[in-house]
């Protein structure tokens, strides 16, 4: 059943060329435009931050309907979490901005709460996150975190990040957030083309988006799009070093394996955008499942 979905994305993104970089596609007849889609913009590092206004700039100029409702700090690395306290501030410096002073799963829950309250958002994009969410990063990040919650209403969801394999530098990774919100566009208007006036994406399912940056100055085009799953290595390792009494010293240690086939690394390491079907629980697969319960039949309390 995974495989089948995970196939019927690939047909749905993948099967034609206008999606293989971020190349400008090639003049064609134009249909009749679409109406623009309501969409609900977040992130996880601040409502202010370069991504997420390259995002709305983009967004907009496409001629969608765009709120950001997003953290009014940066919050990285706060992966799903939900503040539990009994008062939050919200501040709305204009029309189009709510910012959010939690993570970004408060922003998706107030945006649907007390922003989106007549009708839900038709789609909702998280980032663009300054640095990839890849393999075991992905698993932590609050982008992607702010994705599952918003997953968790039912609404189409993509989390949008952008960097290098190593350390982004900020210059070229600020650079490349254009390419890579040009390539956010074309991927609505792909999905939008293939639903027709069914659901963007299967239900359930989210993307997890990341592009590479290309060239010195961060502006080249990407190499293809692959759909991957997620490498299951957590390319970042911390370490721990006793400093005295109850101090302990934290340093961080890159330490990748050899990419998983099929996996977001290996797209990312050919200069590939990789795109990752997400959902919104922690399921294993059938075949994971029937091991599992094959170790545990026969037990009891």
């Amino acid at each position: 059943m995974r495989r089948k979905r995970v196939l019927s994305l690939a047909a749905l993104v993948l099967c034609t060329p206008t999606l293989a970089g971020t190349a400008p596609a090639a003049a064609s007849p134009q249909a009749a435009p679409a109406s623009p889609l309501r969409i609900l913009l977040t992130n996880d590092d601040g409502y202010d931050a370069p991504g997420i206004q390259t995002m709305f700039r983009h967004l907009t100029a496409a001629g969608h309907n765009v709120t950001i409702v997003a953290p009014l700090t940066d919050q990285s690395g706060t992966g799903t979490k939900i503040t539990n306290a009994p008062t939050m501030t919200v501040k709305h410096p204009e029309p189009h901005i709510w910012a959010v002073d939690g993570t970004p799963g408060d922003s998706v829950a107030f945006g649907f709460s007390a922003v989106f309250t007549d009708q839900a958002p038709d789609l909702v994009i998280s980032g663009a996150n300054f640095g990839l969410n890849v393999a075991g990063l992905a698993t932590h990040s609050g982008t992607v975190g702010g994705a599952v919650a918003a997953l968790e209403y039912g609404v189409p969801t993509i989390a949008v990040s952008t960097g290098p394999l190593s350390a982004p530098e900020l210059e070229p990774t600020l650079a490349a957030m254009k390419p890579t919100s040009d390539y956010t566009v074309k991927l609505i208007d792909r999905l939008r083309s293939r639903a027709k006036s069914g659901p963007l994406l299967p239900e359930g399912t989210g993307l997890n988006v990341n592009h590479p940056v290309i060239g010195a100055d961060g502006t080249g085009t990407a190499r293809g799009t692959s759909l991957t799953t997620q490498d299951p290595q957590p390319v970042i390792r911390p370490h721990f070093t006793h400093a005295g009494d109850d101090t302990w010293k934290v340093t961080t240690n890159v330490a990748m394996r050899p990419a998983q086939k099929g996996g977001d690394l290996e797209a990312l390491i050919a200069d590939k955008v990789s795109l990752t079907p997400i959902a919104p629980n922690w399921n294993t697969g059938p075949a994971d499942f029937g091991k599992t319960a094959a170790l545990l039949r026969g037990l009891r309390p």
